[in-house]
């Protein structure tokens, strides 16, 4: 079968885009979707098209601003997906060889760089441990002597040393080779710590990784390893209590409640929740949503009560609940108008103003509360009658009793 014509070739020229990151996770999609579907029917021409990609994205991309981080998560899913295309191909050793001698050149013309995540795949994309083991006596006299050299040096070569190593089975090497770094840096450390539980030593291995505790040092990827290594070894009350929140801290409240409930099912969800709301003082309300999730709604009330909750969120929730629970939405309901009127919430409108109040209303009247009783519950709650809920509602109210 031909080679086919590309279409991200052209797209992904030298300096191909402009500052914003949109288009250029637009055009990396449909590159990754190109690929994959000519996986389907050649896996030996996709993976040459995963290889001429990865060769170009760096160069395409230097101009964009990654500063939100939007564009190196993309390409870093993006080198997940294009590795194993590469790795599932049934092509020659020499193929292979040309293929790993591309990458590494693309590699080392990283500037920016955005395609380094790609060096922690190289004994994946090695696929034999007897190539794998190939590479890293090819990179270890350089990394070596980069290791050991006085002040802060770098080579691209280190990561993927590491990992050809270990594909190799050769862990005692990559041991030895981690400790030479007088930096001590973790990125280089976890592979050291991998190598210690495959060689059975995982009291060894938790030790190194707490020892790599330190200024800079990323405590996330090191509570997750300790967290890691202690659970494969069945002491899942011990991982709990050490590390299960700092090793699963995600981008929102709801999403960290929801990785450790996944991960500890035998633990009550209750305890789990007071144990992250005791984790970070002050922060109670950001919980609300991970307690509402729970169904843990008497819970989910007085924590919205506690500190400042997004009256977004409590709306969404009070909309939501209005004929399930309608005492527990009119709780949101008021909440959200409380913290509004104290000045809290982002970019908030008269629009959510009335949307609260009306959730408020709807929930009333599943549960049979008089009209009389929830306009009083309003103006108590309003403090100034010139504030953005002063000044909606009491033209609402007061066309709602006309």
């Amino acid at each position: 079968m031909p080679s086919p014509r590309w279409t991200f070739a052209s797209r992904f020229r030298r300096n191909a885009f402009g500052w914003r990151s949109s288009l250029p996770i637009q055009r990396l999609k449909e590159a990754v979707s190109e690929i994959r579907s000519v996986a389907r029917t050649d896996r030996a021409i996709a993976a040459e098209g995963a290889v001429l990609l990865l060769e170009k994205l760096s160069p395409a991309l230097e101009q964009v601003d990654s500063s939100s981080g939007a564009l190196g998560s993309a390409v870093n899913r993006a080198i997940d997906t294009l590795v194993a295309v590469i790795v599932a191909a049934d092509v020659t050793l020499a193929v292979r060889r040309r293929w790993l001698d591309r990458l590494f050149e693309a590699l080392q013309e990283d500037q920016m760089p955005y395609i380094e995540h790609l060096g922690e795949h190289w004994g994946t994309l090695c696929v034999t441990p007897e190539l794998a083991s190939e590479w890293a006596d090819r990179l270890l006299p350089l990394v070596t002597h980069v290791l050991q050299a006085e002040g802060f040096n770098y080579f691209v070569g280190t990561v993927p040393c590491l990992s050809a190593l270990f594909a190799a089975g050769r862990f005692e090497e990559v041991v030895e080779l981690a400790q030479r770094d007088r930096l001590k840096s973790w990125w280089y450390r976890r592979w050291a710590v991998d190598a210690l539980v495959s060689l059975g030593r995982p009291g060894d291995a938790l030790s190194l990784a707490e020892a790599s505790r330190g200024l800079n040092a990323p405590e996330h990827a090191i509570a997750r390893a300790c967290e890691t290594i202690l659970l494969g070894c069945g002491m899942k009350s011990e991982a709990y209590e050490r590390y299960a929140i700092s090793a699963n801290r995600a981008g929102t409240y709801l999403a960290t409640f929801r990785g450790i409930a996944k991960k500890y099912p035998e633990r009550p969800q209750e305890t789990i929740l007071s144990d992250l709301i005791r984790s970070e003082p002050g922060s109670e309300g950001k919980w609300f949503a991970a307690a509402k999730d729970a169904g843990l709604f008497d819970q989910a009330v007085a924590l919205s009560r506690q500190s400042p909750t997004d009256p977004k969120t409590l709306i969404r929730a009070a909309r939501d609940y209005e004929t399930t629970q309608p005492q527990f939405a009119m709780e949101c309901a008021v909440s959200a108008l409380q913290w509004m009127e104290a000045g809290y919430g982002y970019e908030i409108s008269v629009t959510d103003v009335i949307d609260a109040y009306d959730a408020l209303v709807a929930a009333a009247l599943v549960g049979r509360v008089p009209m009389a009783a929830v306009d009083d519950c309003v103006r108590s709650l309003i403090r100034n009658a010139n504030s953005l809920v002063g000044r909606a509602l009491y033209t609402r109210m007061e066309a709602a009793r006309r």
